[in-house]
């Protein structure tokens, strides 16, 4: 069975299980050779930035454990196969989900040739197969070392067939025409906006040349090209990216002339650009266990005390990119039974900061010692929602314009509840959440189960790589380094061993 199928079946298993009060059960002895060991991290051909893979206690009887038995519950061992050889791996304990699962995280720091020894443990006992054996070579993420047939890395990553978002997406764009985009974008977006980067890949390299003087952002977009040209050969393509906040081809399909396909990280009910997942969640994924405190996999061993411990108020904390924000800390101040809401920054209502006051910042893994979130929208969508639906709270979400590349999949009152964009049935959804706890927390939960399937960072990987896959068979011209372009060169990591044994493509000069 592969991963994704054994995924699957646990998730089937914990969405019938009943939603126990976790931490009110009694201890429930585990059965090593019952419990279950799954996913991308056991397997050497996914090469990811952080790999990972999950453990699931089950008892004796065969039954998954739906509450947690402990945080030091199982333990992991990572080391080179062979005693000749050396890595550094970063790999810290197993993080406890809660609720009987458990996700373990790891980073490796240089290439191993033989390949891995991977032994999980509950006791001295080992857990399902263990211990585990990646055969070598396994690489590291700086290592580049693409594979040239992307559909044996789709299959490996085991990546949807499909994805209605990205279906969607392209439905205004049955063709692209490059020509068209190289003398239109410049003066349509680039002047105005001025957040455009004109990217071309050819031969599995990346050139770029920045339109406007709002690009700082192109880092994100630099990052994530190069860290997929180094996993799998890219199409050849060339595109355009918006790397400021608002999407921008606001063109209906039937205008003459009509829209063009501008790639954003963010999408409205008005725009025709092309949704990636966000920079931040992005980001976030290529420096997990480095650069940064919250990411999609940390988030999850970091959810806060048990359900009905959570105190029961409805909780927002953020900088005020939107005016509702405003009225929300005045609902605040008037229900504070219901709602405790403040603002961190000002930036765009200086003037309300005396009214309203400023909240002190507050760890974001805090928020989730409150049982309801609010989620309202910054500038565009808010870039937190991802991670306030991978926790165990309850999401309220505002009604918007605005998306991500996730939410085509989620269904209000199933795994969120939604409220109006004014704000004004806020409170009557707070109180029906208060008075209605077992459906709440089970709205809660199928939420919470969603976002881990979606979210998981090689399927960010996987649909990453369908746009741009998408996107080339679309061109009805070949792909240029323009003029002006210049080479995004891979991240050099002379400190890690690198020695590439995949069938290689030539690169050709240009």
């Amino acid at each position: 069975m592969t991963f994704c199928c054994l995924h699957l079946a646990v998730l089937l298993s914990l969405l019938q299980a009943p939603f126990h009060s976790r931490g009110a059960a009694a201890a429930e002895p585990v059965s090593a050779e019952r419990s279950l060991v799954w996913g991308p991290g056991l397997q050497a051909e996914i090469v990811l930035p952080v790999r990972y893979f999950y453990i699931q206690a089950v008892n004796a009887e065969g039954h998954n454990i739906t509450h947690s038995p402990g945080k030091s519950t199982f333990s992991v061992v990572i080391k080179a196969l062979s005693p000749n050889e050396y890595i550094r791996i970063h790999s810290p304990s197993p993080l406890d989900r809660n609720d009987g699962s458990f996700l373990m995280r790891y980073r490796m720091y240089g290439t191993i040739q033989k390949g891995l020894l991977i032994e999980v443990l509950y006791g001295e006992k080992h857990v399902a197969q263990s211990p585990y054996i990646l055969k070598g070579p396994v690489y590291h993420e700086y290592c580049d070392c693409p594979e040239e047939d992307p559909l044996a890395w789709q299959k490996a990553l085991s990546c949807p067939s499909q994805e209605h978002q990205i279906t969607k997406d392209f439905e205004s764009f049955p063709s692209i025409n490059l020509q068209r985009m190289l003398k239109e974008i410049p003066k349509r977006f680039a002047e105005k906006r001025g957040a455009i980067v004109h990217y071309t890949v050819l031969n599995n390299q990346i050139y770029r040349r920045t339109l406007g003087k709002y690009t700082d952002f192109k880092m994100f977009s630099d990052e994530i090209l190069l860290s997929l040209a180094r996993k799998v050969r890219l199409p050849d393509f060339e595109f355009y990216i918006n790397v400021g906040d608002w999407p921008v081809e606001h063109r209906k399909v039937n205008d003459t002339p009509g829209p063009l396909p501008i790639i954003s990280w963010c999408g409205s009910a008005d725009s025709r650009d092309i949704i990636l997942p966000t920079y931040d969640i992005t980001h976030s994924t290529l420096e997990t266990l480095r650069g940064v405190t919250n990411d999609l996999l940390s988030i999850q061993g970091n959810t806060g005390p048990p359900w009905n411990n959570k105190t029961e108020q409805a909780f927002f904390r953020g900088r005020d990119s939107r005016e509702e924000r405003l009225q929300l800390v005045l609902l605040s101040k008037k229900n504070p039974d219901l709602l405790d809401a403040g603002i961190t920054g000002y930036f765009f209502f200086r003037e309300k900061e005396k009214e309203l006051g400023k909240a002190p910042l507050i760890g974001f893994f805090d928020f989730f010692k409150y049982k309801y979130q609010v989620n309202v929208d910054g500038t565009v969508a808010a870039y937190r929602f991802p991670y306030l639906m991978l926790g165990d709270s309850l999401v309220l979400k505002q009604d918007s314009p605005y998306y991500e590349h996730f939410y085509n999949a989620l269904k209000p009152w199933k795994h969120y509840i939604p409220f109006k964009r004014s704000l004004l049935d806020l409170l009557e959804h707070i109180k029906w959440a208060k008075e209605h706890d077992e459906d709440a927390k089970r709205i809660a939960r199928e939420g919470q189960l969603l976002a881990r399937e979606l979210l998981q960072p090689h399927r960010l990987y996987c649909y990453y790589y369908k746009v741009f896959q998408t996107y080339s068979m679309r061109q009805v011209s070949a792909p240029e380094v323009r003029s002006g372009m210049e080479l995004v060169p891979q991240t050099e990591d002379n400190a890690s061993a690198c020695h590439c044994q995949r069938k290689t493509f030539p690169r050709e000069e240009l």
